[in-house]
């Protein structure tokens, strides 16, 4: 039954005028091991109703079950701070953003992108010059919607999270809140596009790079399943949601800056495919999501993981460090979700060496040592901070006690880092 849902999902994409390309059969993603996540049903029957797809029912049950431990207890604490502040705050929309989008909407999302600048030899410093790594603070004025959109993920993110480890309704109402204004109330939702993000003044009103914005909504789909008990949410608001996606995943597949970001060949056409199949997921469109992870060996590992597990093209950026773990991480996002359709990517691996398990190889010895890398990087203590998680993840389904043992080197330098809360530690 799976295998024909994909050939009907890739018809399906092939109709809507995405570009699929012919990959070799072989390798092939392998099939995974039964496990709790079940397609668009996520872990729903295993997990009292509530359908997540990454965060792992073992790792918030062990959590909620221990939240007082040492080990537990900073990320347990900083969540219900962020929570607590969540439910004191604003909700967040795109229509009250000062800058009107080119289509004269206020209801499309726009973005500038991160490392571009005023030129200082003109007066009105248009076209922009780039400056690689280097973060524009203007990008997160109230001109654009970036920073609202980050704000929104992460309050449903802490609120849903408070919820379950509370069973305060306080933190699902408030959670429920902030979907309806951005998603669904039609005075305030987004339209389920980003064909004006990450912008560049005096160059383009949009690029392809500004869906990598979007990203900061896979918290959403998490958040929106661990709500399912309260009710917070009816019956029409979740087909609202995942209407909204369905809508903004075929978008993704069909509008021209989309297209090109799916055929982006460094970090962000991994994140393309990290989104599309989270995304396609939460819309019950199981069949193209399925298609994203079979595809993502040979379109994305075979492609971007050197046989010694580097990936070359962000080892030529000014973060080499920061920007390999920022595609991993994406790279393990689209594996976590191979595990709801049946196909298991932390396995996949070419006759040359090229995998998952050899970009964990090549980056673990610097665990520690993030000086020490042999490569570019303008803040090499920063750029570990997203690795635990990834670490995290990967000891747990590779059964490795090497891998385990850089998570946890990592957990003593941030004790509060949320995988602590969504990985159940190693017996």
């Amino acid at each position: 039954m799976r295998t024909k849902a994909a050939v009907v999902g890739l018809a399906a994409l092939v109709s809507l005028g995405a570009v699929v390309p012919a990959f070799a059969a072989d390798p092939s993603v392998p099939p995974s091991p039964a496990g709790v996540c079940q397609g668009g049903d996520g872990t729903a029957a295993a997990f009292g109703g509530r359908r997540t797809f990454r965060w792992s029912p073992e790792g918030l049950e062990y959590a909620k079950a221990h939240r007082a431990d040492p080990a537990v207890a900073p990320a347990y604490a900083a969540v219900i701070k962020r929570a607590d502040a969540a439910l004191a705050g604003p909700t967040y929309t795109v229509v009250d953003k000062t800058r009107t989008p080119p289509s004269g909407d206020k209801h499309d999302y726009i973005s500038m992108g991160p490392y571009w600048w005023p030129d200082p030899t003109r007066p009105n410093g248009e076209p922009y010059l780039r400056r690689d790594g280097e973060f524009n603070p203007e990008r997160a004025t109230n001109a654009f919607d970036v920073s609202d959109l980050d704000a929104m993920s992460a309050s449903v993110e802490a609120l849903s999270l408070a919820y379950w480890f509370t069973d305060d309704a306080r933190y699902a109402a408030k959670a429920a809140q902030l979907l309806r204004v951005w998603f669904l109330d039609p005075a305030t939702r987004m339209n389920p596009n980003a064909k004006y993000a990450q912008g560049v003044p005096g160059r383009t009103t949009g690029r392809a790079e500004g869906v990598l914005d979007t990203y900061r909504l896979l918290r959403v789909i998490e958040g929106v399943g661990l709500l399912a008990p309260s009710k917070a949410l009816s019956d029409a608001d979740q087909k609202g949601l995942e209407r909204w996606f369905a809508d903004y995943a075929t978008w993704m597949r069909t509008d021209p800056n989309g297209r090109e970001e799916q055929a982006a060949a460094n970090n962000h056409g991994i994140w393309f495919d990290y989104q599309l199949a989270g995304f396609s997921l939460f819309a019950r469109q199981d069949a193209v999501a399925r298609q994203v992870v079979a595809e993502a060996g040979a379109r994305r590992i075979a492609t971007q993981v050197a046989p010694n597990g580097s990936l070359p093209l962000e080892l030529t950026r000014t973060r080499a460090l920061h920007y390999s773990y920022f595609a991993l991480e994406a790279l393990v996002g689209t594996a976590q979700f191979g595990r709801c359709v049946d196909l298991d990517l932390w396995r996949y691996r070419t006759a040359d060496g090229r995998g998952l398990r050899a970009a964990f190889d090549f980056l673990a010895p610097y665990v520690g040592q993030e000086a020490s890398f042999p490569y570019p990087e303008l803040k090499p203590r920063d750029a570990s901070s997203e690795a635990l998680p990834l670490f995290a993840a990967a000891a747990q389904a590779y059964g490795d006690e090497a891998l385990a043992d850089k998570a946890a080197t990592l957990a003593e330098r941030y004790p509060a880092n949320l995988s602590r809360l969504l990985v159940a530690p190693r017996p």
